[in-house]
């Protein structure tokens, strides 16, 4: 199993916009799911920190998530910018 973790620091105002668009349900999760080897997405809150979120996304395999990226460049990248309004950060923590 391959996870890979995404912190955001969300605008003032934005915050029900981002749940919808990075949550298990939204546009990326639905991207993702386009391919069989994608398991699932969670959308966690910090406490205490407002506007602060962090996402994990599985997949099979490291491998799987290369070709996912790959295969699927456009639509990411198409995705990535309509959703950059919505956040002041966005850092990537890892790849586990």
């Amino acid at each position: 199993m391959f996870v890979t973790l995404w912190e955001f620091e969300v605008k003032p105002g934005c915050e029900e916009l981002f749940r919808r668009a990075y949550g298990p349900q939204g546009e990326w999760a639905g991207l993702f799911r386009r391919d069989a080897r994608f398991f699932g997405t969670r959308l966690l809150a910090e406490v205490g920190a407002e506007g602060i979120y962090v996402t994990m996304d599985w997949w099979e395999s490291r491998e799987a998530y290369d070709e996912f990226q790959k295969n699927w460049a456009a639509e990411y990248a198409r995705i990535d910018k309509a959703c950059e309004e919505l956040t002041v950060r966005e850092t990537k923590i890892g790849d586990f």
